[in-house]
């Protein structure tokens, strides 16, 4: 298997040269990077050439790195059902940047790129309805961003005297700790049961 993706691989940089940035295979895995503004031509090119025909959009997702300058991975996942392989393109965005629909080529990426923008806030130029697709009207944030709280922004809960469900600010019970991640025995002053019997040997 590795060797067949490696072989795809090298198709892939040679057909097109204007679109691969680099490949790697890991874990018998291809991974092809490519550039934003190539991205349609290329997932274009993955579904008709007839060495690949990668004819299934299996998922769009997103990785976040906040501290680098292009903040996003995008990861798209194909696979070919005829030549019985799998790819994995990957292209890096600033947090401002837009990256092109590829609905024209892939109609069930509508669903895909909505999650993307929902749980990252990754704008997909030439989407139909890009709106949020999981979590609820009027959320604030993106829930999948390193930054973004544990405890999000708003809790939901049952007013019984309202009798209806109603959207609170967070409200946490005590305030935010720092925490040095140390072994709870470590430096620790108080004596368990059984330490005295280590002075006593000692002795």
């Amino acid at each position: 298997m590795s060797d067949s993706m490696h072989e795809l691989g090298t198709h892939l940089e040679l057909k097109r040269t204007d679109c691969v940035l680099s490949w790697e295979v890991t874990h018998g895995e291809l991974t092809v990077n490519v550039a934003p503004s190539s991205l349609v031509s290329f997932v274009e090119f993955l579904k008709t050439d007839q060495a690949c025909k990668f004819s299934s959009l299996v998922d769009i997702t997103a990785v976040d790195y906040p501290n680098r300058a292009k903040r996003f991975d995008v990861v798209y996942h194909f696979l070919s059902m005829y030549q019985n392989q799998r790819t994995r393109l990957r292209v890096q965005i600033r947090e401002e940047d837009m990256l092109p629909s590829i609905m024209s080529v892939h109609p069930s990426a509508n669903w895909f790129e909505r999650e993307v923008f929902d749980m990252f806030g990754i704008l997909f130029s030439g989407h139909p309805d890009l709106r949020r697709i999981l979590t609820d009207y009027g959320f604030r944030g993106y829930p999948l961003r390193k930054d973004f709280p544990t405890t999000g922004y708003t809790e939901v809960r049952y007013d019984e005297v309202q009798k209806r469900v109603v959207y609170e600010p967070v409200k946490l019970v005590q305030e935010y700790r720092q925490f040095d991640f140390m072994s709870p025995w470590e430096g620790a002053e108080y004596i368990l049961p059984g330490d005295e019997k280590k002075d006593e040997k000692a002795s």
